[in-house]
């Protein structure tokens, strides 16, 4: 397909900026969520489903998603997405309720599913030989910087407007995007693409993810033995079951499965699965912890990880270059096994003192690793699976690391949630307050560091209560980034018995 040169920096601007804005959605949101639980006056499992809604149908409907553009149209798919992205964000920022925040930002979800994989399927057909190359280079680099500026950006409208606008500001930029889009990008087709989408497989993934994260979710709350709870882990586990078996059977199914049959394949996957479970359900409580615990303003915590972008962005070619000069095994052990002592640093800090000597060495450290990590990662995704499979290869993986933040935080929450009530419960019998306070201040515990003093306590009882949660809180994220810490030696552990250990299997 040709694409005139004025018309490429149009279509690349607006890829650029429609991915942008549901990859900083993915984050901006860490940074509203105490501001959430204050406006609606929600726990930890309601914050939870605000980010999980939303990464749910991202991770299951993703390969989908790029289906259809082939299929049907990538530039139709593409404005359908942007279009659908900006109606939900309007939304979101309207929520009168959490239960209405979570729906909305559900189809975002399902919007984002839509333009994500679109996005680099235009830029693909409208780029040949080394152009294509640079130019998804240049859309990688530019979605790396507004990921980097979005939870800033995010965090000052949150701190001086309101959370409203973190959602409301993807409006006009969906606007400005459906016009670059009309404008100035060509339609294009994979004619080689099946005929009929694999919706069965798409609505079995997300119902199977589904039913495990509302069973992770609410344990804690309900229990392990409700009826519900036990019903729908049970009920997720076989769902996906099924789907494997469907995906296995199916003529033109959205993960094809044989691609696993490469080792280099398997072990990328599985690396992906635990580096980036722990990635993105170790720094969901980040931001928790910077605001209601250290005391940090929205736009100081979303500025926190903005040293670890910067790392990938300037060092991610050197290292890519370094991988295909010795190979990513090396590098793939390394870099995780680095991440884990980042997250292990992370760890550390108590309650005050400043940024560079508390969280910044974490940040610094936990970067390098996933420098390290990311460019050798798509170089071995993409070698493992023929040429004309890299797309589908790159679409799988690129799923695997939405669906194991997706559980992650699930899971992580559990681990939060009992680091947490056990240390409260234990603070609160050593301070000098009344049974009542405590009982009152315990049965709150669900909503973590967004507890509220009870009501007429004295200056003296509420710093009581104040520490008592805010220590509870550091010890539950000290037992969430030694979980993350693991998983990510775990991921590196995968690296070093699977990647490059035989041929890959075409």
């Amino acid at each position: 397909m040709h694409t005139a040169p004025h018309a490429r920096r149009w279509l690349l601007a607006a890829t650029i900026l429609g991915s942008g804005m549901a990859f900083i959605d993915g984050t901006v949101v860490n940074v509203a969520l105490p501001a959430l639980q204050r406006a609606f006056g929600a726990d930890v499992r309601a914050a939870q489903w605000v980010v999980e809604s939303y990464a749910l149908l991202l991770a299951a409907l993703l390969l989908v998603g790029g289906a259809a553009g082939d299929r049907y149209g990538r530039r139709r798919v593409f404005l359908a997405g942007v279009a659908l992205f900006g109606v939900a964000s309007a939304a979101c920022g309207a929520s009168a309720t959490i239960g209405q925040l979570i729906a909305a930002r559900a189809v975002q979800g399902v919007g984002a599913a839509l333009l994500v994989p679109g996005s680099l399927a235009i830029i693909s057909a409208a780029y040949d030989g080394d152009e294509r190359g640079k130019a998804i280079g240049t859309w990688s680099g530019w979605t790396a910087i507004t990921a980097a500026l979005g939870p800033v950006i995010g965090g000052y409208l949150v701190e001086n407007l309101s959370w409203r606008y973190a959602f409301l500001i993807n409006v006009p930029l969906a606007l400005l995007v459906a016009w670059m889009t009309v404008r100035h990008v060509p339609e294009s087709h994979d004619d080689a693409a099946p005929a009929r989408l694999d919706w069965p497989g798409a609505l079995l993934a997300s119902a199977g993810l589904g039913l495990l994260v509302y069973g992770l979710i609410e344990a804690p709350q309900r229990g392990w033995a409700d009826a519900a709870i036990a019903g729908a882990l049970a009920g997720g586990t076989l769902l996906l079951a099924v789907f494997v078996v469907v995906e296995w059977r199916g003529a033109a199914p959205m993960l094809p499965l044989a691609l696993f049959r490469s080792l280099d394949f398997t072990g990328a996957n599985l690396l992906t699965l635990f580096l980036y479970g722990a990635l993105g359900g170790g720094l969901f409580f980040l931001p928790l912890n910077l605001i209601q615990v250290q005391g940090w303003s929205a736009t100081a915590a979303g500025a926190a990880l903005v040293p670890f972008t910067v790392l990938m962005f300037t060092f991610s070619r050197y290292v890519g270059t370094l991988a295909d000069r010795h190979g990513p095994r090396p590098l793939l052990v390394a870099g995780p096994a680095v991440a884990a002592a980042g997250f292990a640093l992370l760890a550390w800090p108590g309650i005050g003192g400043a940024y560079w000597n508390t969280f910044l060495p974490g940040v610094l450290v936990l970067g390098s690793g996933m420098t390290l990590a990311v460019a050798p990662l798509t170089t071995t995704v993409m070698n493992a699976v023929p040429g004309h499979q890299s797309g589908i290869a790159s679409g799988v993986n690129n799923a695997v690391s939405r669906a194991a933040a997706l559980l992650a935080i699930a899971v992580l929450g559990i681990v939060m949630s009992r680091g947490f009530d056990a240390e409260l419960a234990r603070r609160l019998h050593a301070a000098p307050l009344p049974d009542e306070v405590r009982r009152e201040v315990y049965a709150q515990k669900a909503r973590l560091g967004a507890i509220v003093p009870p009501a007429g306590l004295d200056g003296a009882g509420r710093r009581h209560v104040e520490a008592a949660v805010h220590e509870a809180f550091v010890a539950g994220f000290r037992h969430v980034m030694w979980v993350s810490a693991g998983l990510a030696l775990l991921s590196a552990g995968c690296a070093g018995l699977l990647i490059g250990r035989s041929r890959t299997q075409h």
